[in-house]
């Protein structure tokens, strides 16, 4: 059944089963018209550079402008708004921009080198990117944490180059997304947005330089653009609309209502769900939903993303809950529990988990320290939070004895045989036999 404001679903009902499975349709749509209209912007980036970008912006942000060059932002410019916000701001991206790093110090994927018995030399190198380009969303809202989030990891790995785009409809420069922009390192901004920023940093223009991987949230447009140009760079995932499950077996209703209207006013397909044994509780919720719900300035994004595809759901057990919450595999998820640990070992996909009553998602989307940049989808599965490690690439790193080439060449000779591949058995044989006279070699 429903409420007026957040469906209700208990396990024990009869049709539970077909009720949860469509709460769990949240695979990101690409639809035909904006996959076709996107692949045109795309391509037309490709063959005409800075002048097709210039068209874009014109059209899709009101930012008309001669060249693209006007469109670069200075890190002067970042500079000044980062001295001109309120004191108090600064002292909070300080203290986020610091948690970050902090969080993402112990992320780092570390090289190695050993032995094998016949002392070849075996290892990892790890080396960072080159350059990354970022995305930060600049419609409906500016994020300035989604620039300390995606830079300050970056910086931690080693890069050396971080582009930043970020639209600005009208020419409207937010002044915290260039501050946090400031203060996490960012190289070089423009003022694009949409897939045309995507293309400018995958293929490069005459003005923007092309990067080796692309971060960052953005919308269908930005979402399908990342798809296409997937290949060409790296991507750090096609992100669907933002979602958290909370499983509570008390706390204050009130609280636990604001925590679903946190990640449902964010757009009106995001997804909030309480799961709990106690039909009481969700109750409780459920009016504090409707007594709260008028308080809210986006009050009509929160109703409208709780009615299509919120949920209060009832279960039998703690046991029970962690089993659904290994089916939904959240974004982030809440364990408001008394003893939150207990069920943590049966939590095996989730984004981010947060234990305890005081443990807020919000926290984490600012100030906590580990990423907001999080699997959504069901991608919890298989995929990770963004982290140090994304922008890093590893090369294994191979040297042979002359015993171990021998041994080895053999070894190896014989599978390439077993494959068909000739070639390949003789360049194995040729280092099994081991070369004493140099003065044969060519010089």
């Amino acid at each position: 059944m429903a409420d007026a404001l957040v469906n209700r679903l208990d396990s024990a009902a009869t049709g539970f089963e077909a009720a949860f499975e469509k709460l769990l349709e949240r695979a990101p749509e690409q639809r035909n018209d904006i996959a076709t209209s996107v692949a045109a912007i795309v391509a037309d980036v490709r063959a005409r550079g800075d002048a097709a970008v210039l068209e874009y912006t014109a059209r899709f942000d009101r930012r008309p402008a001669a060249m693209v060059a006007e469109l670069e932002i200075s890190t002067t410019r970042c500079a000044q708004a980062w001295h001109g916000l309120p004191e108090d701001l600064r002292h909070a991206l300080e203290v986020a921009a610091a948690r970050i790093r902090r969080y993402a110090e112990h992320q780092g994927i570390e090289g190695f080198e050993f032995k094998d018995e016949h002392g070849n030399v075996l290892g990892q190198r790890v080396t960072p990117l080159d350059r990354v380009g970022l995305y930060v969303p600049g419609g409906k809202a500016a994020y300035p944490s989604s620039v300390l989030m995606n830079a300050v990891p970056a910086k931690v790995a080693g890069v050396p180059e971080v582009v930043m785009c970020v639209p600005t409809p009208g020419g409207v420069l937010n002044e915290a997304v260039l501050a946090a922009a400031h203060l996490a390192g960012v190289n070089r901004i423009f003022a694009i947005g949409g897939a045309q920023a995507i293309a400018a940093m995958a293929y490069g223009t005459a003005t923007v330089p092309a990067v080796d991987k692309i971060v960052g949230p953005g919308n269908a447009y930005v979402a399908a653009a990342k798809r296409i140009v997937f290949g060409r760079v790296g991507i750090d995932a096609i992100a669907g609309p933002s979602e958290v499950l909370v499983i509570a077996d008390g706390g204050n209703p009130n609280t636990l209502a604001l925590d679903l209207f946190a990640q449902a006013e964010h757009d009106e397909l995001a997804q909030a769900i309480l799961i709990s044994p106690q039909a009481a509780l969700l109750d409780a919720v459920a009016a504090a939903i409707a007594r709260l719900l008028p308080q809210q300035p986006r009050q009509a994004i929160i109703r409208a993303a709780l009615n299509n595809a919120g949920a209060l759901i009832k279960v039998r057990d703690l046991a029970e809950a962690a089993a659904l919450a290994n089916r939904i595999a959240p974004e982030h998820l809440e364990l408001a529990l008394d003893d939150p640990r207990a069920l943590l070992a049966e939590i095996r996909h989730a984004g981010a988990i947060f234990l305890g009553h005081r443990a807020a998602e919000a926290l984490g989307d600012y100030c906590a320290g580990p990423n907001h940049v999080l699997p959504t989808a069901h991608a919890a599965r298989y995929a990770n939070p963004l982290g140090v490690y994304e922008f890093q690439k590893r090369s294994t790193v191979t040297e042979f004895t002359a015993e171990g080439a021998a041994i080895l060449g053999a070894i190896a000779g014989r599978l390439a045989d077993a494959e068909g591949l000739a070639a390949h058995a003789a360049s194995a044989r040729a280092r099994a036999v081991v070369d004493t006279d140099s003065a044969a070699r060519p010089s």
